[in-house]
């Protein structure tokens, strides 16, 4: 039975009521591939660190439809011709930027999905939605794809101050309790405006999105890249290697029937059909589930692995700024080995490059339309305070092994 009232509207914590502008937006939020990401989690296993980071895509994806509609109302207000097919079909692409997030966000991109970037599969995903609706999602494919002549409905979706950014940053820090991560993302939206077919910030909001890049840097070392988090994460694709590797040689791998397909899947040079519907049907609580079978299995790396990441039994992590070297590495596999009993280090100790760019100058840019009609990069601009050092990228360095402590009570706690 259809349901009769389809604009409803959404409580948010953080933006209050969201409504639904359009019964198609209705339709696509009901759907089994949109309610999929409430079971995906926003920011990995960030939780692990800051307990409240439990938000999922869905609600992310909500936020950024709410923003979208506040930027759409503003560009109109400075006479910005949007029409509505247009309006509506940028609500739909925002909606839908995230649909082809796997578990725990980024982590299968890495292992049983290898090489298919998420962003490929949510346009395949739009695509297949678009059969369904019979091409209702034709202008908004375009739009994702940046083929559509009006570029900054394109740069609203996905650019360095895109609705994205703005939802997500907010939504993290509001969650993770990272103050430094807040943004005004009202202020910036609201000095939002075209210029040349290109969005542009009026230059009195410099300082706003000044803010948004130094927000991004905080958020990025101290959520998103933190030390400990980051190494719950590791071994997390550690383990899922893991657990493919052993099927793939036939060995009993329990999981659940959605991520046993994938850990069995041979062909990984393509993604046809049948790997996309099943990928629609992965979330957190296959590879959660999976991760308490394989506690119990024989395999003592997987079983290691599977156990530390539920026990929160967690390697030593450490940042540094130089290059960890390769003398310190041998040393902590050495030990590795020596405690596990067995040559599996690799699976163990792990040195990780991370860059961050807060502004990236190379890509799209964020200009400022000043009083006079003519526009300047951000970092050029004579009032900017902060924004030069911002696109200069800082390199640190991610070292995790194995502690002797954690691992005699991790041990202890298996026998």
């Amino acid at each position: 039975m259809k349901k009769s009232n389809k604009l409803k509207i959404f409580n948010d914590p953080i933006y209050g009521f969201i409504s639904i502008p359009d019964e198609i937006i209705f339709d696509l939020i009901e759907h089994k591939y949109f309610q999929r990401l409430r079971r995906i989690s926003q920011t990995g296993l960030s939780y692990y660190v800051y307990p409240g980071c439990t938000h999922s895509r869905f609600l992310h994806a909500m936020g950024c439809l709410q923003l979208m509609q506040r930027a759409i109302e503003t560009l109109r207000l400075k006479n910005v011709k949007i029409t509505e097919e247009e309006e509506k079909a940028v609500y739909i692409a925002i909606l839908l930027h995230d649909v082809g997030h796997g578990p725990f966000s980024h982590t299968l991109e890495s292992t049983i999905v290898e090489g298919v970037h998420h962003e490929d599969i949510s346009l395949r995903l739009m695509e297949k939605l678009n059969k369904e609706t019979n091409g209702k999602l034709d202008l908004a494919i375009q739009l994702f794809k940046k083929e559509y002549p009006k570029k900054f409905l394109s740069q609203l979706i996905a650019s360095q101050l895109d609705i994205d950014r703005l939802d997500y940053l907010k939504r993290d820090s509001f969650f993770s309790g990272v103050e430094e991560g807040n943004i005004n993302s009202n202020r910036i939206i609201s000095m939002m405006n075209v210029h040349d077919n290109e969005l542009v910030i009026d230059i009195k909001g410099i300082y706003s999105v000044e803010k948004f890049l130094i927000s991004r840097m905080f958020m990025y070392w101290q959520v998103y890249l933190h030390k400990t988090s980051m190494a719950a994460e590791i071994y997390l694709t550690q383990s899922l290697k893991r657990a493919r590797e052993l099927a793939l040689i036939g060995e009993e791998v329990q999981s659940t029937p959605g991520l046993a397909y994938f850990l069995n899947r041979k062909e990984t040079s393509t993604f046809n059909e049948d790997d996309l519907e099943k990928f629609t049907q992965l979330d957190d609580t296959d590879v959660t589930a999976s991760l308490k079978l394989w506690q119990n299995n024989e395999d003592l790396i997987l079983k290691t692995l599977s156990t530390s990441i539920l026990e929160r039994k967690l390697p030593k992590a450490v940042i540094k700024n130089e290059k960890i070297s390769e003398e310190e590495i041998s040393k902590k596999k050495e030990k590795c080995n020596n405690l596990m009993g067995t040559d599996c280090a690799d699976y163990f100790v792990h040195a990780t490059k991370m860059v961050v760019t807060p502004y990236d100058a190379g890509k799209h840019p964020i200009l400022l339309l000043n009083k006079n009609g003519s526009c300047v990069d951000i970092a050029k601009s004579d009032k900017q305070i902060l924004t030069k050092p911002l696109y200069e990228k800082t390199e640190k360095y991610h070292f995790c092994y194995w502690n002797t402590e954690k691992f005699k009570k991790l041990k202890l706690n298996n026998n």
